[in-house]
Parts: structure tokens; C-alpha cells; sequence
């Protein structure tokens, strides 16, 4: 098979077009082609009156080392890879210690899965409930105002992805092509199959927990084990001959204590008492950068006209997108995050007492606006001070400033766009209608973020809305507070993806500061399942 890239044309074009594009690029006959597939679909949008439909496909013709030999000098077109995933190890007969994952998100679900596949009977932890019961307590924040500090956005069966876009594309590396794993399995636990061909698949929110009770199902089959409501209070480490610790076992919560060897951590970034209790145990971690801000909300009409013009309202385009990004004069970045087109604002805290803003969509992406984190990046070097878990009190203290702006009941603060940038109060909001639940209550949102985060937006917004006409519109809301864009935290690992002071304890996923996305952190779960599985291995044999 060949493999063809940047093939365009026109939006509308006729089914036919495509294969005798390919035939074309290929300088072969019509007939001398094979078969033909999509590999991922794509648009480009740059000239909004005419925008075009890019293609990477992979072809069979008759004589595939003539066609290479003809055009060597394409970089568009290449043998097909081979994307077929292969585990690594199989579990040794007789092994007595089961590995056990913390965390059912993304990260620990796929670790859960290999493990499974390979043979290793996982136990699966996670301090929250199953998904549909999750969601239960979720709406429950949403609707009525109620918390269960162990049932939310951020804890429970499908992690903090679940409530979200539902995203699955990602930036990172990935030559062994872990993410087309990933996309497999989630097509066959029910995702529809065009995640696998479009550039910027998602799926949204609903059709995650229909997905995530599959693969528990599958988990399951393989010989793997589920304690949900079972959050890990302990870790044993034991010192072993050589002077190095070793872990022992994980002690939860019930008063269960499990005995293993090997624990894969996919905790999650909102896990602070756990990060908490590794610190105390002497395992390694470190503060690490990420971002604070708002939530910002525009009607999707806006957007869809700004970035695909006459072309908006498309039936193949769907809801615009955007990205976003800012050097300012501070020397600060601002960017969009976390993008939800046709979607909305949700209450995400998992603590009492303090207000956290996300987004989400459903996969039809149809609700009125299109809301974004509109954060600005921070580092160590703006925390309160240099102990490790430093972010996470910076968090905690912007979150409970959130809630008591808010007026309590997990109310959110907002603010008109046009008085942020004026440096005054709202007193009432216009025009565009927030979707934060339990709702928002309009105030000065610049009291809440430090001086140097609302100096850095407030440049920002003006250049945004050049590039996307009526992005800083004086009735766009802002609702905060955004923080957990990322884990404040890294709990470091070696090359072979353990703890570098905890033997047995592999670090994992968004929480350990290795991912962001549901797809990355799916990479890397399949990952750290690999080099637990490859450490098992190499003890067994040695033994």
C-alpha cells in the first residue's frame, strides 16, 4: 500500500473525484488502482470562500515499487506504515502479585487494558463510583448545587475527560502509532467509526460512558478486577538489601490492604491528597508549570462565521474550532484551551468551598455557544513558595477566592468581556447568555487572578479579536476561575518509566505530569502498561 498526503479539493466535490485525484497523483491508470481508503480527512479554511478538503489516503496499485521509484522525490507519497499494535510480553506462569492501576481515567483504563491483553489480571482502583453513578452525583452539583467530594468531574469511572469535548487528538509523538490502538479500541467499545479518518476527532460526553462501561466490560473478560469507591491511602514501601525502596503494597480507604509489587499511578491532575501522601512518603515529585485564567463564551454563530465565512453552517464543516496564542509584553503566553464548540461551561470542582470552571460538548457539538479556557501560563517561579506542592496551594487559594466571589452555593463569578477590559465590576451580564450551572454571578473578575494574569488578557483579548472578528465583543462572558488545565505537579520517572526513588511505582498519565488529553494519557497508560509488563518479565527470567 501506498500512503498519500495533502491531497485537496474542493468541499463539495463528487465522489469520483477522489479516486481519480489519487489516480492522478499517482500517474497511474484508473484502472491500474487498486483500492483506495481514507487514512484522515481534514479542511483547510484559510481562504473561507473556498474552502478545500484534505485527504491522507493509502492506495494498492499494480506496481507499487514502479510508482515509488517515480515519484522519490514526493514527499507525499510513501509506503503505508504499519500501525498494527503488538504487545510486548506475556505474563509469566505462576506470577502471585497482580499489578494494580490507581485511577480509571484515560491513563489507567488503557494501562488496565494491556495488562489485561498480555495476560497480567489487573486490580483497578478508583476512589470514585461507575460511570452512569458518576454522572448521577455529577448532575447533582450542576442542577442542585450539591458536591460529592468523591464523585465529580474530576473523580469517577472515564476521569475528567469524560465531561469534557471529548477530544482525541494530541501533539506528542507517537511513531509506534499507540494512538491508532487507542482509536480502535474505542471505536469497537462503540465510538463512531469516523474517528479513525478525521484530523480532529471527538466524540463528547455521552457517548464516552457508553464506551468506558465497554472496556470495563473487556477489562473484565481478560481476567481484570474494578474496586471502585476505593481511594488509596497509602503506599507501602519496604528498603530492600541494596538500599533502594520497593513497593510492597497500596492500603485504601475500606482498610483493604492489596499486596503487589507494581503500581501504575494514573491518578489524575486533582488527586492533591494523593500527591500529598506520595510527598510524605518520600516519593519524588516536583512542581511543574501550568495555566490559570477564565472560561470565555461566544455564541457559536460568531465563530462559525469569523473562521468559515460564507461557507458557515456547512453540514461537512459542522461547529468551528479555533486555537489561539499570545506573547505578550510581560513576557507571558496567553492562549485558548480546551476549545468546545457548541458546547458548554461546566462547575468542576472536586472540593468543597471553591469554584473550578471546564468545558464540554456532546459529540452533536449543537448547543448555543462555543466556550474555551482563556488561561495564561505560569511556572514555579509565581508560586507561593518552592515546596513541591506549591502549585496546588496557588490553586486552592484562587479557587476559594472563585467561590466566595461567586456569593457560595458553587455560583461561578463572571464578567463581560468589554468591563474586563475597562477595568470595571459587572453588574449584569448581556447579550450572550452563560451556560455555567448552577450559575453565574456577574463582579470584577481582575480581584480574583494576580496582577500580572489580568495585565497579560487584557492585551490578549484586542488580538485575539483581530484575528477572529468580535472575539473581544464587550457582552462575551468571562467565567472563572480555569486551573486545572494541567497537573501542578510531576512525580519524576526514569527511563523505564518508574518512580526514580520508589522501585515498582510507575508514575502515569495527566496526574504525574506526562500527559494532557484523553488521548495522550491513553498513549501513555499503554506506555507504562508495556514497561511494567517488560519489569516482570526481566525479574521473572532473572530469578
Amino acid at each position: 500500500m501506498l500512503r498519500i498526503s495533502e491531497l485537496k479539493l474542493p468541499l463539495d466535490h463528487a465522489p469520483e473525484a477522489l479516486p481519480a485525484a489519487i489516480a492522478a497523483r499517482l500517474g497511474v491508470r484508473a484502472e491500474d488502482l487498486l483500492s483506495w481508503s481514507i487514512w484522515k480527512r481534514a479542511h483547510d479554511a484559510r481562504k473561507k470562500s473556498a474552502i478545500l478538503k484534505v485527504y491522507i489516503v493509502d492506495a494498492e496499485v499494480a506496481d507499487e515499487a514502479a510508482v515509488l521509484r517515480q515519484l522519490a522525490g514526493d514527499p507525499h507519497v510513501r509506503p503505508t506504515p504499519d500501525t498494527e499494535y503488538r504487545p510486548v510480553a506475556t505474563a509469566p506462569r505462576g506470577q502471585r502479585l497482580r499489578p494494580v492501576v490507581i485511577g480509571a481515567g484515560p491513563c489507567g483504563l488503557f494501562a488496565g487494558l494491556i495488562l489485561a491483553e498480555m495476560g497480567f489480571r489487573p486490580i483497578i482502583l478508583d476512589r470514585g463510583k461507575v460511570v452512569r453513578e458518576r454522572t448521577k452525583d455529577t448532575w447533582g452539583l450542576w442542577r442542585r448545587g450539591e458536591l460529592n467530594p468523591e464523585s465529580n468531574v474530576q473523580f469517577g469511572e472515564g476521569g475528567a475527560g469524560t465531561f469534557s469535548d471529548g477530544k482525541l487528538y494530541s501533539q506528542i509523538k507517537d511513531p509506534r502509532h499507540l494512538g491508532r490502538k487507542v482509536l480502535t479500541e474505542f471505536v469497537e467499545a462503540g465510538a463512531p467509526p469516523e474517528i479513525l479518518t478525521e484530523a480532529h476527532p471527538h466524540i463528547g460526553t455521552f457517548r464516552l460512558v457508553t464506551m468506558v462501561e465497554s472496556l470495563r466490560a473487556k477489562i473484565e473478560a481478560l481476567g481484570g478486577e474494578y474496586r471502585f469507591q476505593h481511594r488509596v491511602t497509602d503506599i507501602a514501601l519496604d528498603r530492600a538489601p541494596d538500599g533502594t525502596r520497593r513497593v510492597r503494597g497500596v492500603q485504601t480507604h475500606t482498610g483493604d490492604f492489596i499486596e503487589t509489587d507494581q503500581v501504575v499511578l494514573a491518578v489524575g491532575h486533582s488527586s492533591r491528597d494523593t500527591f500529598q501522601m506520595l510527598h510524605d512518603r518520600g516519593v519524588h515529585i516536583e512542581a511543574k508549570p501550568f495555566s490559570i485564567g477564565f472560561r470565555i463564551e461566544h455564541p457559536q454563530s460568531w465563530i462559525d462565521k469569523a473562521l468559515f465565512g460564507p461557507c458557515a453552517g456547512h453540514p461537512d464543516l459542522g461547529a468551528a474550532a479555533y486555537s489561539l496564542s499570545h506573547h505578550c509584553a510581560n513576557g507571558r503566553t496567553v492562549y485558548s484551551f480546551c476549545m468546545c464548540p457548541g458546547g458548554t461551561v461546566v462547575a468542576a470542582t472536586s472540593e468543597v468551598g471553591r469554584v473550578v470552571t471546564n468545558g464540554m460538548s456532546q459529540y452533536s457539538r449543537n448547543e448555543r455557544n462555543a466556550n474555551a479556557g482563556f488561561v495564561v501560563g505560569i511556572s514555579p517561579a509565581d508560586f507561593p513558595d518552592d515546596h513541591p506542592l506549591a502549585g496546588v496551594a496557588l490553586q486552592r487559594d484562587l479557587e476559594s477566592r472563585a467561590f466566595v466571589a461567586g456569593g457560595g452555593g458553587y455560583v461561578a463569578p463572571g464578567q463581560l468581556v468589554g468591563d474586563f477590559l475597562a477595568g470595571r465590576a459587572s453588574t449584569a451580564l448581556a447579550g450572550v447568555v452563560p451556560s455555567y450551572r448552577p450559575g453565574v454571578r456577574p463582579t470584577d473578575l481582575a480581584a480574583i487572578m494576580p496582577d500580572y494574569v489580568t495585565e497579560a488578557m487584557r492585551e490578549a483579548l484586542p488580538v485575539f479579536g483581530r484575528r477572529i472578528p468580535r472575539y473581544d465583543d464587550p457582552e462575551a462572558v468571562l467565567t472563572g476561575v480555569e486551573t486545572r488545565t494541567s497537573s501542578p505537579v510531576r512525580i519524576t520517572r526514569g527511563a523505564d518509566l518508574q518512580s526514580l526513588n520508589a522501585r515498582g511505582l510507575f508514575p502515569a498519565g495527566e496526574g504525574a505530569g506526562y500527559a494532557g488529553g484523553i488521548l495522550s494519557a491513553a498513549v501513555d497508560g499503554i506506555k507504562v502498561a508495556e514497561a511494567v509488563a517488560r519489569a516482570s518479565v526481566g525479574e521473572t527470567a532473572a530469578a
